[in-house]
């Protein structure tokens, strides 16, 4: 018995960073997907295969996840753990990853593979609500991101959009199919180290970074109202000024800076999504300059065109 799950990565399309001091940020689900497939295998262990690795758990042996030299294997080792552990079973469990998205480039890999892989192993005993799965994927995730919202994995398990803050997740009720194209600038980043430097702008800039918060989420609720009205010209207008207030506190780096330059040229807007210091940018496309905008961008970097998924979890 095999038991398969798939789930989307995702896009920030305004806020990121400015969420962390309450302004409301703005993701969507991506159709580029992670998928997960479970099942027992007689031995006591716990396998994961992906293209980025491999890890074996032997529960005979240890169930304590410390041992594994591999972080980011582990929240997919403690969902089969505790999910044969809530159930009793002897067996042991493989666990096969594909992915279409790329890993750490701030597209919400790691959540999609959580959300994907606890459907996955969950499936090989029941079918749990989306709710339950998003509540376990969350908690798999704070083995190794302690401070993680949980905004990824609920953008991942639900689809379509959402408007994310401390206060909670609201969905976006709009079946508007944007187009997006995404261009990695192939530099790697830490986003842990990012969040402290914009912390540290913050700290040194109290008053002009107040402001800034307050321009944000001006910003954010007139990007609302473009999505509901379909307004892409509005919409790509609010992207440049959201990547103004980017480089502002430091987040974009020259080859951004670049890619960003070169798709505005062609596309209603263009801007960093996720922490910056590298990653990807997205850029608003449609019909009419979506071949261009691409043309323009592949001589640059790697890139593709996305919808929005509203499909969310598979399984």
């Amino acid at each position: 018995m095999k038991s398969v799950a798939s789930a989307p990565g995702k896009v920030i399309l305004f806020g990121e960073h400015f969420v962390v001091y309450g302004v409301k940020a703005i993701l969507c689900a991506i159709d580029k997907r992670i998928t997960a497939t479970s099942q027992f295998i007689d031995e006591r262990k716990i396998r994961v295969r992906s293209e980025i690795g491999n890890v074996e758990l032997d529960l005979d042996i240890s169930t304590n996840l410390d041992s594994i030299p591999s972080k980011i294997m582990k929240p997919f080792l403690h969902i089969a753990k505790e999910t044969l552990k809530d159930h009793d079973e002897k067996r042991g469990i493989e666990i096969y990853l594909e992915s279409e998205i790329p890993a750490g480039i701030g597209l919400g890999s790691s959540s999609a593979a959580c959300v994907a892989t606890t459907a996955s192993v969950t499936g090989l005993f029941e079918k749990k609500s989306k709710e339950e799965i998003l509540k376990k994927s969350i908690e798999s995730e704070r083995i190794i991101f302690e401070d993680v919202s949980g905004a990824d994995s609920s953008i991942s398990t639900y689809g379509g959009m959402i408007a994310y803050s401390k206060d909670g997740i609201e969905r976006i009720e709009s079946r508007n199919n944007l187009s997006l194209i995404i261009a990695n600038s192939k530099q790697i980043h830490s986003t842990r180290e990012l969040v402290l430097k914009v912390r540290e702008f913050k700290n040194n800039n109290e008053r002009l970074f107040a402001q800034m918060c307050e321009q944000e989420s001006k910003l954010v609720e007139n990007a609302l109202s473009s999505i509901k009205e379909t307004n892409l010209k509005n919409l790509g207008l609010l992207m440049r000024q959201n990547q103004q207030m980017l480089e502002k506190i430091n987040v974009s780096t020259d080859k951004l800076d670049q890619l960003v330059k070169e798709a505005s040229k062609t596309s209603y807007g263009a801007k960093i999504t996720g922490a910056g210091g590298g990653g990807c940018i997205i850029s608003l496309v449609d019909e009419s300059n979506v071949s261009d905008t691409l043309d323009n961008l592949k001589k640059i970097s790697d890139c593709f065109v996305s919808k929005i998924d509203f499909k969310g979890l598979s399984y």
